[in-house]
């Protein structure tokens, strides 16, 4: 007798691998191309973390935290061959390459949440995309500011950000990042991704 269950589960599988390679070439583009990365004076304005988001709440937190990882060895790459003065913390993989990981967990979690909850399909994929950013931006800062606090606070000395003897004004320079380039990723998070996964949700529904 035909096994038309065990067919289901290779198709689904089939259709996973399809996703995330599309996801993770898209990844590979921008880094490769450095259109992924939109230089600041010390930090890098990202997109990357769009395919994470995308990926994850239409294949599940594993496919997610596999196109993250890829985003964040990028983040390795592009920091050592254009490297910024931050350049040097995201040599650690823990603030290139956990964060990142998580952006997919936190993003897949927060949509099935939202989704049996709120009954609305766009807001709980414009929220998921919302949690996912912050969680690129508030993980990286995060580590940097728990593992590399001094190391921080002289780069910003030396641009002249803060004054000697001003430690406490780093974690207002790091709240300002998050503030500005933080909320502006985690905003085009949620208009690009709302579309887009809509658009791939209706394709994977007529396929069925």
């Amino acid at each position: 007798m035909l096994n038309t269950r065990g067919m289901g589960n290779s198709r689904e599988n089939v259709r996973k691998m399809v996703v995330v390679a599309m996801l993770s070439g898209i990844c590979l583009f921008l880094g490769l191309t450095g259109l992924g990365f939109i230089p600041l004076p010390l930090f890098k304005l990202t997109i990357l973390h769009l395919p994470v988001i995308i990926g994850a709440i239409i294949e599940g937190p594993i496919a997610g935290a596999s196109i993250g990882f890829i985003f964040g060895l990028f983040s390795i790459y592009q920091n050592i061959t254009t490297p910024t003065p931050m350049s040097p913390f995201f040599y650690n993989p823990l603030v290139s390459i956990l964060p990142r990981v998580l952006i997919g967990v936190v993003s897949y979690y927060v949509y099935i949440f939202l989704r049996s909850k709120l009954k609305n399909k766009r807001l709980s994929i414009g929220i998921a995309a919302i949690c996912g950013s912050l969680t690129n931006t508030i993980g990286v800062l995060g580590s940097i500011y728990l593992i590399y606090f001094k190391d921080y606070a002289s780069i910003l000395m030396q641009r002249g950000s803060i004054s000697s003897g001003s430690l406490g004004k780093v974690t207002i320079a790091l709240l300002s990042v998050i503030g500005t380039n933080g909320i502006a990723e985690a905003i085009l998070s949620a208009l690009v991704s709302i579309p887009v996964v809509i658009a791939i949700l209706k394709m994977q529904k007529r396929s069925n």
